[in-house]
């Protein structure tokens, strides 16, 4: 990479990094907010949909704002809101704040996340699925701290003072941010907004928000239930089942660098087709296992196998749609986070009615459905141009 290519790739990386930590919060201090708040079945399937609604609102307008104006200010602000939110989380006592803080988290992190896949897309002409990947790896690295600290530190230092401390540190990027060039954006009178709407009607583009829904459902349910799934399995020690949430994460991690490396040398469709295979295995072994240990595996194999869901598709997504790539993301990711909402509200009424060792057998319906849509978009991307039509 040039220099200036490198600057950006590493402000892109530090997004990501933030968005990482703020996906996994909810799910790493859930259990203490059921105790503190003696939340219902029902009521905690409302709360986990709020980070994933707070960042749908943030993905429909990251977009449009960095097609126009480009990344920077939106960077500074996004930052800016998320340390504002964890510091609010840390501290407050009043559950219609929590609500507020947690939604707040979750708008700034979807701008974030946006944000950051459109910026490497743009600065990658080529092996953009590659690149999307290695910037995952900061995603997992976020979202494996928070639960590997609070784990470390259980019954040290509260969850609270350690997401008072993240916030601070957080202030870091926003300087980094402020003394580097972005690109400037694409659009730079009128926003096209006839252009925008006849790409969004694309059946192609719809067809991959589509995969995304189930797959950020998948990552959603897994890293939200995750701990509460594990408690219930007759462990005394909430530390364990934070540290399988980790090991969840850490496998996602590995497996984007190793991804890195195997995109440049293999087909984006191979590498798909064997995460689905390796993902299936663990949501099996997840289903049937009873033990902590085999579980815990399980989940690891779900780590990997998910890894390459989100690189694969943007990567097609900045392929096929240049001129507008900010705005095309944004309508993919909007799909996505439908599908994050829905099935964790759907995973909040499983858990009321049928209890929580059914989360596995949601995992695989959203699995099966993957593959039926993957197949889908694979067989309608035989031609593609950089106006997003598929002919």
């Amino acid at each position: 990479m040039r220099p200036k290519t490198r600057y950006l790739f590493i402000a892109a990386c530090t997004g990501m990094f933030l968005f990482g930590v703020t996906m996994v919060s909810l799910g790493s201090i859930l259990p203490d907010v059921i105790a503190k708040y003696n939340l219902t079945e029902i009521a905690v399937g409302t709360l986990t949909s709020l980070l994933p609604a707070g960042i749908l609102a943030g993905s429909v307008i990251f977009g449009p704002i960095t097609d126009r104006y480009g990344y920077k200010y939106l960077l500074i602000i996004s930052t800016l809101l998320i340390i504002a939110a964890l510091e609010g989380l840390a501290f407050t006592q009043n559950y219609f704040l929590l609500r507020i803080y947690i939604i707040l988290i979750g708008f700034a992190g979807g701008m974030l996340n946006g944000a950051t896949n459109a910026l490497v897309n743009d600065i990658s002409s080529e092996e953009r699925s590659a690149n999307i990947s290695l910037l995952g790896v900061f995603y997992g690295v976020g979202a494996l701290g928070m639960p590997a600290l609070l784990g470390l530190f259980s019954g040290k230092i509260t969850s609270n003072m350690i997401m008072a401390v993240l916030g601070f540190i957080m202030l870091i990027p926003v300087v980094y941010f402020l003394f580097i060039s972005f690109p400037k954006p694409k659009v730079i009178q009128k926003y096209p907004l006839k252009e925008s709407l006849r790409m969004l009607r694309d059946p192609v583009l719809i067809m991959m928000g589509l995969f995304l829904f189930f797959q950020s459902g998948l990552e959603g349910v897994t890293t939200n239930w995750t701990t509460t799934y594990f408690q219930s399995m007759d462990m005394e020690r909430k530390d364990a089942a934070l540290f399988a949430l980790s090991g969840y994460m850490l496998s996602l991690t590995i497996a984007r660098i190793f991804l890195g490396w195997f995109l440049r040398k293999f087909s984006s469709r191979f590498i798909q087709y064997i995460s689905i295979c390796v993902s299936g295995i663990g949501i099996l072994i997840l289903m049937f296992s009873k033990e902590y240990a085999l579980s815990a595996v399980g989940l690891f194999m779900m780590g990997a196998g998910f890894a390459s869901g989100f690189p694969v598709l943007l990567g097609y997504v900045g392929e096929v749609y240049q001129k507008l790539s900010g705005t095309a993301f944004s309508f993919v990711l909007v799909i996505a986070l439908i599908g994050n909402i829905s099935l964790n509200y759907s995973m909040g009424l499983i858990f009321n009615y049928f209890g929580i060792r059914y989360m596995s057998s949601l995992l695989l319906f959203c699995l099966v459905m993957l593959i039926v849509v993957f197949l889908i978009v694979m067989r309608n991307m035989k031609h593609k141009t950089d106006t997003g039509t598929v002919k």
